[in-house]
């Protein structure tokens, strides 16, 4: 049986977004259908609605739910009906990616996450007049107030759970967390460097802080956001320019840092990034430039000093076991989330979309919660 909701859908690419009502399709055996409570807004979300990354009129974006099971399908076993649950990304369960604990490299992973379309190429979500939307983006399209969530999206969590300040471990925090933790994999007493201070940024900076690296260098075009992330770990802090490399060459001598990430997705930073390793560094890149964006590599620098540049997708984790040990870090006060977080009622989503886009907030997060007792307000008003 379907019912109708509301979600924030993208009128057009590269256009503005509206409050509408829609219909979600019958629940399938392998979802959930979730009451979204809160929605985190992340740069691929803006990637896509720019049409950097795909797209299409009429998406349902959001993929940094946290909320509520309603109901499930028979084949959804990870959770029952009032469980607390972070939403992430999509994966097929079945591939050797996903089979050896690298669901982020699923085979399937974009066509999952970026198509729009659930496995059997149904549509989960139409707007009035049966016309289908872009639909389960990243298995969720959490930007609405209930959600068909497809299993492996599916994070349960104690009922004590803070989902609010909790809704981006489902991705932002799990990307810049893992890029270190997982993908780089720092060292105690290693050096690492990272390249743009947002919220997958600051992720990562408290992550290098938890593994213990002795030099931690923030990188960024905004003084305050580098005042931010020495609070949160950073040993120096350099303000962009053309002499960055030759900047991180100084705090670490002779040639560079061991370790590097890039969280702006730019192609030049990437390449400055690259440079600025020493003898066996390693580097990756966490950031979305979009599909056939190229970088420029020195062979020999590469070869010599025997540098690294490694892919790295949602952190390379395992959401079901790596959310729940970033909650406990979080419990521990070792991931302070709330340096982060700006919270907006789903009613202000304008200003909550340009307060990401120009980074007035680190991470923005929409309350859902507010819309349905404005909808209640409303009912009994008339």
């Amino acid at each position: 049986m379907s019912r109708t909701t509301t979600a924030l859908v993208l009128t057009e690419i590269n256009g503005p977004f509206e409050l509408r009502e829609i219909e979600l399709d019958s629940l399938q055996s392998d979802e959930a259908l979730v009451e979204i409570h809160y929605t985190g807004i992340c740069h691929t979300d803006l990637s896509c609605a720019k049409g950097v990354l795909p797209c299409a009129p009429g998406a349902v974006l959001g993929h940094e739910g946290a909320g509520v099971v309603v109901s499930k399908g028979s084949d959804v076993t990870s959770v029952s009906e009032g469980d607390k649950v972070l939403l992430s990304f999509s994966h097929c369960e079945t591939c050797p990616p996903c089979l050896s604990g690298h669901p982020a490299y699923c085979h399937d992973f974009n066509l999952r996450n970026f198509g729009g379309k659930r496995p059997d190429g149904s549509s989960a979500v139409v707007l009035p007049g049966k016309k289908p939307v872009f639909s389960s983006f990243f298995g969720q399209s959490s930007w609405a107030r209930h959600a068909l969530v497809h299993r492996s999206s599916l994070v349960r969590v104690p009922p004590e759970t803070e989902l609010g300040l909790l809704a981006p471990l489902g991705c932002g925090v799990q990307t810049g967390a893992g890029a270190v933790l997982n993908s780089l994999n720092v060292r105690e007493g290693s050096s690492l460097a990272v390249f743009g201070v947002g919220s997958v940024g600051m992720s990562a900076i408290m992550a290098g802080k938890l593994r213990g690296a002795k030099t931690i260098i923030a990188i960024d075009v905004q003084p305050a956001r580098l005042e931010l992330a020495k609070r949160l770990g950073a040993t120096h802090c350099v303000v962009s320019s053309k002499d960055v490399v030759e900047d991180i060459r100084k705090i670490c001598p002779p040639v560079g840092v061991d370790f590097a990430l890039d969280c702006t997705g730019i192609t030049s930073v990437i390449e400055t990034m690259i440079a600025s390793l020493g003898t066996k560094g390693r580097a990756s890149t966490a950031g979305a430039p979009g599909f056939g964006s190229t970088i420029t590599v020195d062979v020999m620098e590469h070869l010599t000093y025997g540098k690294e540049y490694v892919g790295c997708c949602e952190g390379d984790s395992l959401p079901s076991e790596f959310i729940p040990y970033l909650i406990e870090m979080h419990r521990q006060g070792k991931l302070p989330l709330e340096e982060l977080v700006t919270f907006y009622s789903v009613k202000d989503y304008e200003k909550a979309l340009e307060d990401s886009k120009t980074g007035a907030a680190l991470k923005a997060v929409m309350k859902w919660d507010d819309l349905a007792l404005h909808e209640k307000t409303r009912v009994n008003k008339l």
